[in-house]
């Protein structure tokens, strides 16, 4: 009987020495890692508004922002 896919094994051979079971060792070695963002930043340019990109932009001082559309406000931004 082939053995499940383990995504970190250390993790897995940790909790097993623990006493978890092996299902439980599983799921929680599996489980997707939580990417913590510190600092309050947004999230990524194309999720947020064109109002949210504007406010970003005239914060941060970008030239011309008034007549920019999404994808201008995006490129702007990145490109400070």
């Amino acid at each position: 009987m082939p053995r499940s896919q383990i995504k970190d094994e250390k993790t897995y051979q940790a909790l097993r020495r623990e006493g978890a079971g092996k299902e439980k060792a599983a799921r929680i070695a599996n489980s997707p890692k939580s990417s913590s963002r510190k600092g309050g930043r947004s999230g990524p340019y194309e999720e947020q508004s064109k109002q949210d990109l504007y406010d970003e932009a005239k914060k941060v001082g970008v030239e011309g922002r008034s007549s920019m559309s999404k994808d201008e406000l995006i490129k702007a931004l990145r490109n400070r």
